[in-house]
């Protein structure tokens, strides 16, 4: 009898391990599912970072800082608008209120950006706070990220540079160590009657 009581007892255990086990194993594949839908409806981290840094404002810059003359009339050459670059990317440049001050954007990156001069001639617009530089020549511009030594975007051309750049491609190049053509030219001389 002590015998027929342990196996029953043995036996009922046995089936209630194995429910047990059975059951949480089925609680743990309903769970994922469960948490597969929420994943579908939270924005990914792109999207997250994107929104956070739009809805960032802008710093103002200082009002005691005061462009010269020259760096307004910088401001005045800069090409505004959406300039397309290369690999589909793009870049935006709109004016802000104060004046010489641009708003450069580029996916989720966003610079308030002023003029400063340079040696070159190129138009140079600077964030120093955030480490940004726009340089625009004449055939073609370029973002870049000095803080961490990365161009974010390059070969942007807007139309008008877009236009110098193919009629760069249908000119003949100057050479500058030769004399221009109306210096190479001999004066005329009066002929004596």
């Amino acid at each position: 009898m002590k015998l027929l009581l342990a196996s029953i007892a043995i036996a009922s255990l046995s089936v209630a391990a194995q429910a047990q086990t059975a059951s949480p194993a089925a609680k743990p594949a309903a769970k994922p599912a469960a948490k597969a839908a929420p994943a579908k409806a939270t924005p990914s981290k792109a999207a997250k970072a994107k929104a956070i840094e739009v809805s960032t404002p802008l710093e103002e810059n200082d009002p005691s800082d005061k462009l010269t003359p020259a760096e307004l009339e910088i401001a005045k050459r800069v090409y505004v608008g959406e300039i397309k670059c290369e690999l589909g990317a793009k870049v935006v440049i709109k004016a802000r209120k104060r004046e010489g001050y641009f708003l450069v954007t580029h996916g989720i990156n966003r610079f308030v950006m002023h003029p400063v001069e340079s040696r070159t001639g190129a138009i140079r617009l600077e964030d120093t706070a955030r480490g940004a530089l726009f340089l625009q020549i004449a055939n073609k511009s370029m973002l870049m990220n000095q803080k961490e030594g990365k161009r974010l975007a390059d070969e942007c051309q807007s139309p008008e540079q877009l236009k110098f750049a193919e009629d760069m491609k249908t000119r003949p190049a100057i050479n500058i160590l030769e004399p221009s053509p109306a210096a190479a030219a001999p004066a005329a001389t009066p002929t004596a009657q």
